[in-house]
């Protein structure tokens, strides 16, 4: 593999204490806002019936959508009937959900309706363990509830030739980085802009990368977890991977862009704020 000499944001003195500017995000937020009121607003006017079952469609839809942006595709019928049996309701005669797709909507749960809970080590790894039952990752065989051990990095094959999107932290530095993650995690909720705080979070944890399969769907888990905390709800009225997956060349091109950036993450926050707005619409 040709590994270009590249400064990662990780490898900046500035890692970890990221900027952004405040008078390019204020209209975003203030529009992010506005938008998520009104819709909390208008699935509390429904009742509990019409959250049942939006739940299920909405839940369906992020089990769905944050799988496809990896690139797999998963049966909407044995999705549904996961979702409407993790969530105590009658699945109406749908097939029976596979073991990997109970684990993705496991995660999901877990991370909301369980928002207040705390965030540790053991809890991502259980969430990780949970996406791979049989520990492969197609035909690999991976480290499972575990941190990685190797280095990884982020590639995609163009005419042949590989291309690195991507190199995460070394696998030796990962203990600290998860460490200093989960530590700015409890610190930060009420003292960080809500929206903001879920749009860090995801760029910090996808870019520490600390599993070898499943970093995506954790960072998203992670996202929808930090909006129920801002929501101080448990109950997902949008899904923001549905949006991503809607999205998802720019997803990884601004990740990409930011990954190789020197800590302003301006640009990353811009695009997530637009792309939460766009999601709820």
């Amino acid at each position: 593999m040709n590994i270009k000499k590249i400064k990662y944001i990780w490898q900046q003195t500035s890692w970890t204490h990221f900027s952004w500017d405040s008078e390019t995000l204020l209209p975003l937020l203030a529009q992010g806002r506005l938008i998520q009121g009104k819709v909390l607003a208008t699935a509390k006017a429904f009742g509990t019936s019409f959250t049942a079952e939006a739940q299920i469609e909405i839940l369906t839809e992020e089990v769905i959508k944050t799988a496809a942006i990896e690139g797999e595709t998963l049966n909407r019928d044995s999705v549904k009937s996961s979702v409407a049996r993790h969530l105590g309701i009658a699945d109406a005669g749908l097939p029976r959900s596979e073991r990997h797709i109970d684990g993705l909507v496991e995660i999901l749960l877990d991370a909301t309706k369980k928002f207040d809970s705390e965030l540790t080590s053991q809890r991502l790894c259980s969430w990780q363990a949970a996406l791979f039952p049989t520990g492969y990752s197609g035909l690999h065989k991976i480290s499972v509830g575990a941190w990685r051990k190797g280095d990884i990095y982020v590639v995609s094959q163009a005419h042949g030739r590989e291309k690195i999107h991507f190199q995460a932290p070394p696998s030796k530095k990962l203990t600290q980085e998860i460490k200093s993650f989960l530590e700015w995690w409890e610190k930060s909720l009420g003292k960080v802009e809500g929206l903001l705080r879920a749009g860090i979070a995801h760029f910090w944890f996808v870019t520490i990368h600390p599993f070898d399969d499943g970093n995506g769907r954790i960072a998203r888990a992670l996202t929808d977890m930090a909006l129920a905390q801002d929501e101080k709800s448990p109950i997902r009225m949008y899904s923001l991977s549905s949006q991503i997956m809607e999205e998802r060349k720019a997803y990884y091109d601004i990740l990409e862009k930011s990954q190789k950036g020197n800590g302003d993450i301006t640009p990353w926050l811009s695009w997530f704020l637009g792309c939460l707005i766009r999601s709820i619409e």
